[in-house]
């Protein structure tokens, strides 16, 4: 089974109800959608692109613990672990939680930085989501994502 295969049935088996988890800032406009690359090594867009306006708090979109609060590459970045296995991550973000803060969702991790590299604006949240290695579409936790069905490998057309 291909790891993209694994990765929509663990998406299709998300253990919470979407109604458990909320948008990370208020009033996104989604401008760049979820969009796996067909192997983990290739390249592909691995989370939501949302507009926000500046200065735009950033919140848990769930119940969860902070991970990591720093920075990588230059950019701020918050990671929380949720129920289930499940990690978001939300860049660029100055954080104002550190390492094991319990938070639930609508709890500020920060506010947004400007400038997130290959965003068409200006002011943009970057929002991951994990299940172990599994890049997810985190829309899916708002009863949004897009749901793709692929054929079995190894099954011929027509039977």
């Amino acid at each position: 089974m291909s790891w993209f295969v694994a990765a929509l049935i663990s998406l299709l088996s998300l253990p919470v109800a979407p109604s458990v988890y909320r948008w990370p800032v208020v009033s996104p406009r989604v401008v760049r959608h979820f969009d796996p690359p067909p192997q983990p090594w290739l390249a592909g867009h691995r989370g939501a692109d949302l507009a926000v306006r500046p200065g735009a708090v950033v919140s848990s979109a769930g119940a969860g613990m902070v991970l990591f609060a720093g920075t990588i590459a230059g950019r701020g970045v918050v990671s929380v672990a949720h129920a289930g296995g499940l990690r978001t991550t939300y860049e660029p973000v100055t954080a104002v939680v550190g390492i094991g803060d319990q938070v639930v969702a609508g709890d500020p991790l920060g506010t947004i930085e400007i400038g997130h590299p290959g965003c068409p604006e200006p002011v943009c949240l970057h929002w991951g989501l994990r299940r172990g290695d599994a890049y997810l579409d985190p829309l899916a936790l708002l009863g949004l994502g897009r749901v793709r069905l692929l054929p079995l490998e190894g099954r011929q057309q027509g039977r």
